[in-house]
């Protein structure tokens, strides 16, 4: 969509007065505590009565969230290993590299888990079926694909405006790095394969053996969540291995025989994957909408103050570049200890919703998880009982990709931003029309990965005819939005706003009215049954009212009055 005024394609003038607001501000938090002196024996005891149970609350929830979060990458798992599985065994596609991004995307979106992505590709590698070099660029798509996670937690805070608008860009800020990072990182690779050689270097210089693998990977977050999860659904990860491997019946069952829910189901995975989906995904959604409540009514006063100051802390003077740098550190020993950056990024994108966090704190955090997460991918190379050396080659490959974006994307300061600016610029955008919420999540996650998987399987040379104009594209649209904010005079009068192209071209406007009227199309249906109900037992003006309120519900503005001024809706009114 090429528009250049933050997220509604409209020509604002209003825009020069808007820029001066910072929309991802942390709000002030008043100070107006009582001291405890001035509280009366009552109020006292009301408080510890009231305080005490608040943290054991959340804690309580967060477990439940992160355990849902298990649960919702075992459904995907059931819905989709197989099929990432076969994916993954058809080596002749791997050997092109945007195949392989691809297919890394979309194995890691189906199993919800980059873990379980890379551990596949590591044993892979490791039992030889797969080279190094193609399957470079599937650890690649995993990083991406990892993100979605903490994009749908965004989506629980959908009922206030500037929260959603928070939490949405903080979730999607690893989108873009790691999409920044792949576009500058891939071609790099593939030209001149840095990645494989600084691997292959360094694994020259460590001595020889035939066998140095360890036993199974260390657990932490997991070993506290496994007594809840094991007793609801337990799969045989080395399954969709198989089946990668091609060892495996494609309609062998993931599901393992022992003491859980679904032990003895008579169900398909795919049918106990559905239903484990939808429970997975109304527990979190509650656990997310009660944390924030929680969240909201703990943090206030001095214990907000505290924990802000502590979340967005900054060196004084000269030592404030060390700022960042510890919170990639924290970012990277938290993923470790969590063993998952989906956890990691899902469990503090709400505190940036509710203004705990600044969205330029979480980017440094971010940017740590990614690093965090590759030890992941480590651990499952010291694991591996075959190839040691090769697999240990591809997991330093992701370690030092995501050393790489870091530097490209943090260190050098004029790229910092990037992220960051398309990040807040989705953040607007879904703020104002949010149900682009889930069309993001299904074009980025989906619909793109499966159309450029399938071009580039027809040849190089249709992908190259696809992809270089369409790259072109961007980066002329990119370039032009860019001087039209910040040089507009450089560009010729008809190129200083998109107002000469088509409406739909240039603007989510149009497909927010066709969202609209098919909503209100829907509540009139509701509304004018209810109302025929209804009619003899409700006031006239009442029942207008109440009807108008419904329609409107279905709106993404703000609602505004002085709009329908003087206009009568009733239930004979056709919209």
């Amino acid at each position: 969509m090429v528009t250049s005024d933050g997220d509604t394609g409209k020509s604002s003038e209003a825009e020069p007065e808007q820029a001066k607001v910072d929309l991802y501000a942390l709000t002030d938090i008043p100070d107006d505590d009582i001291k405890w002196r001035d509280l009366s024996d009552r109020q006292r005891v009301k408080w510890v009565i009231t305080a005490i149970p608040k943290p054991v609350l959340l804690i309580g929830l967060l477990y439940l969230f992160i355990c849902s979060l298990d649960a919702l990458s075992a459904a995907f798992q059931l819905l989709g290993g197989k099929a990432a599985g076969e994916a993954l065994s058809n080596n002749e596609v791997l050997q092109n590299p945007v195949a392989g991004l691809m297919i890394g995307v979309l194995v890691t979106v189906l199993v919800q888990s980059s873990s379980t992505s890379t551990s596949i590709v590591v044993s892979m590698v490791s039992a030889e079926i797969l080279q190094v070099k193609p399957a470079i660029p599937i650890i690649m798509g995993a990083n991406i694909g990892t993100t979605v996670t903490n994009t749908i937690v965004a989506l629980g805070q959908t009922a206030d405006r500037n929260q959603f608008r928070r939490a949405f860009a903080a979730a999607t800020v690893h989108d873009m790095f790691n999409w920044l990072c792949v576009f500058v990182l891939l071609p790099l690779e593939v030209i001149s394969g840095y990645l494989f050689e600084i691997s292959n270097a360094i694994i020259q210089t460590l001595p020889s053996t035939e066998n140095n693998g360890t036993g199974d990977n260390p657990q932490f977050l997991k070993a506290l969540t496994k007594p809840l999860t094991s007793k609801i659904v337990s799969l045989d990860s080395s399954a969709i291995k198989r089946i990668a491997k091609g060892e495996g019946a494609a309609n062998l069952s993931i599901i393992k025989k022992g003491d859980h829910l679904f032990s003895d189901t008579t169900w398909s995975d795919a049918a106990v994957g559905a239903l484990l989906l939808a429970a997975s995904l109304l527990v979190l959604c509650t656990c997310l909408v009660l944390i924030v409540k929680l969240l909201h009514a703990i943090l206030k006063g001095k214990i907000a103050r505290l924990i802000r100051k502590l979340f967005n802390a900054e060196f004084d003077g000269c030592m404030a570049f060390l700022s960042g740098l510890v919170a990639i550190i924290v970012g990277a020993g938290l993923t470790i200890l969590v063993q998952s950056s989906s956890i990691f990024t899902s469990a503090i994108t709400p505190l940036v919703g509710v203004g705990v966090i600044h969205i330029d704190r979480m980017y440094p955090l971010t940017l740590g998880a990614n690093i965090g997460t590759t030890g992941t991918s480590i651990l499952a190379a010291l694991a591996s009982s075959g190839n040691f050396y090769e697999s240990f080659k591809l997991a330093l490959c992701h370690l030092f990709f995501n050393l790489t974006g870091v530097f490209l994307f943090y260190v050098i300061y004029p790229l910092r931003k990037l992220p960051i600016n398309a990040a807040k610029y989705m953040g607007n955008v879904i703020a104002e029309y949010r149900w682009f919420a889930i069309a993001y999540l299904i074009l980025l996650y989906f619909l793109l990965p499966g159309l450029i998987f399938a071009i580039s399987l027809a040849g190089p040379e249709y992908l190259m005819a696809f992809g270089i104009p369409a790259l072109v594209l961007i980066v002329l649209i990119t370039v032009i939005n860019v001087l039209q904010s910040k040089l507009p005079k450089v560009l010729p009068s008809k190129l200083r706003t998109w107002n000469f192209l088509p409406e739909w071209l240039r603007s989510l406007a149009p497909y927010d009215r066709f969202v609209v009227r098919v909503g209100k199309m829907f509540v009139c249906k509701c509304g004018n049954s209810n109302i025929e109900d209804n009619k003899d037992s409700l006031p006239e003006e009442q029942s207008t009212n109440s009807y108008y309120l419904n329609v409107d519900s279905f709106q993404n503005k703000a609602f505004r009055p002085d709009e329908i001024k003087g206009i009568q809706i009733t239930s004979d009114t056709k919209l």
